[in-house]
This record gives C-alpha cells, structure tokens and sequence, in this order.
C-alpha cells in the first residue's frame, strides 16, 4: 500500500479501538482486559524481533520506551476502558479523545519548540466549547453513563496519550519499532496489572463478542495501528501527526450509529460541530508550521 494511505489507514483502525472497546466491556473489567491485550501483543512482537534477527535498545532507550508506553497505551487506554466500562458511550468518548491534537501542539510546542501561534489556542477554546455542549445535556443523567467520573476519565487519558506522543518524539527515536514498541507494552501492561490487582476481580465471562474484541484490538490495533502510528510519529512532526486523530470522532461516531444505534441531539450535534470547527482551527496551522513529511 503507498505510503500517503497510512493516514487514513490508521485513522479507521484507530477509531474502531472504540468499538473494540465497547464489544469487550461487559465481558470483561477494563484493566484485566487491557493486561492481557498488552501481554499478548508484547509476546508477539518480542517473538517478531528475535526471528528477525533485530536490536533490542539499550537501558536508556528502553527505559524511556517503556515510559511512553506507559502513558500512550496504560494510561491512555486504562482511563478510557474504564470510562467506556462504566458506561460512556464510545462516540461520546472518541469526541473527548478527540481534543488530543490540540493538546498534543501546546505541548510540543513547549517541549519541542514546535510552532504554536493564536490559532491554536483559538482552537483549543472553540473545541472545548463544543465538547462542553456535547456533554452537558447528559451529565447528569448516570444511567447514560456520561457523569463527572467518566468524563474526567476520557479527559485523563487525552492529556496521557498527549504526554506519551511529545515522550515519543523526543525520546524514543533510532531503534527498531518492533523493539520499541514491544517495550511500550510490557510498560503498560505492568501498570494496568497493578490496577487490576488492587481494584478488580478478574471476572471474565467468555462470549464471541469477547474473543473478537481481543483478536481485532490485540493484531489490528495493538501490532497493526500502533506500529503505523509510531512510524508516523517518527517520520513527522508531532503536530502533524496528531492532527489525524481530528477524523476519529466523526468516523468513531459513524460506527457506534451503524453497530449501537448510538445518537446525539440537535443541541449536541451543533456542540460537535463547533468541537470540530475548533480543532480545524488548528489544522491549517500544524501543516504549515511542520518542516517535515508525513
């Protein structure tokens, strides 16, 4: 496949992870399951990098591979399994997560001393009123599932997933992405058994909708999506990059439709439109103040 695909490649498979997500769920509580996941999709790519005859990194590089795994996928995706598991709708959850571009610029632009300039604040103030608008009606509606807890959870995981992309940029760089990336989850999934240990009963009850959950989110999302994302960071500017998660909401929200039935009112869908008027604020002002190819 060309190389100009793989945005949108990912784009589709990142936004299906929320599906993944919601299929699992009341099969399985979201730490367990996500430990499991990062364990197995470790194993393989542990496996991939000695047939391959790959390097692994040394103790620095490792350290801070396991660092941002720790954030982008144990954190990241720990808060948002939880959220989702408690009842947050998965589109409304992908709408939240979809703010990340915008944090992701303000970081690096502090951190790796990317561009930033007023647009992206403008953004980051438009977005955040749609995303306002989206979620307020339901707030306190618990038996929605969309409730302060859950909402501070999807909150939480953008700003993880925020911190472990600038992590990646900056400090992951030169070694085998299959090395790298494996390392990512044996962070992640020590943090998540944590959590599963202290908070969870390890209860599973097996079903189709639970085995496809793990074989698509582990091969399609964990190995698949995951390596694409890493090479994209590698090969671009933070910015840039984070700009693809703008689409997941919109395609996420199309699949929870067409598999849930999940829906918005007229005064959410005009939040969301302004939640994507905000982050497109911003979309212009990556492109233009990225030096380097995607």
């Amino acid at each position: 496949m060309p190389a100009r695909y793989f945005p949108a490649l990912f784009v589709i498979l990142w936004a299906s992870g929320f599906i993944g997500a919601r299929y699992a769920m009341p099969y399985m509580e979201p730490f367990y399951f996500l430990t499991v996941r990062f364990a197995i999709a470790g194993a393989i790519l542990g496996l991939w990098v000695a047939l391959a005859g790959n390097h692994w990194p040394g103790k620095r590089s490792a350290l801070h591979a396991v660092i941002a795994g720790c954030l982008i996928h144990g954190a990241y995706l720990g808060a948002a399994f939880w959220a989702i598991h408690n009842g947050l709708p998965a589109g409304m959850s992908a709408l939240v997560v979809g703010l990340q571009p915008l944090i992701t610029a303000l970081i690096a632009g502090v951190v790796l001393r990317e561009s930033i300039q007023r647009r992206h604040l403008a953004g980051l103030a438009v977005g955040s009123i749609g995303v306002a608008m989206v979620l307020w009606p339901k707030l306190a509606i618990s038996a929605g599932g969309i409730t302060p807890a859950t909402v501070s959870a999807a909150i939480f995981s953008v700003v993880a997933i925020s911190i472990g992309t600038v992590w990646q940029k900056r400090f992951v760089r030169n070694i085998d992405l299959k090395a790298g990336t494996s390392l990512q989850y044996l962070g992640a999934a020590v943090l998540t058994g944590i959590f599963s240990l202290l908070l969870e009963t390890h209860t599973v009850i097996w079903s189709g909708e639970l085995v496809f959950a793990m074989f698509w989110l582990v091969f399609v999302l964990s190995i698949g999506a995951v390596l694409l994302l890493m090479l994209l960071i590698n090969q671009g500017a933070v910015s840039k990059v984070a700009s693809l998660f703008y689409l997941v909401p919109g395609v996420t929200a199309l699949m929870a439709y067409a598999l849930f039935g999940e829906t918005l009112t007229p005064f959410q869908l005009v939040g969301m439109f302004i939640a994507t008027l905000g982050v497109a604020l911003s979309t212009g002002q990556a492109r233009s103040a990225s030096t380097l190819s995607q």
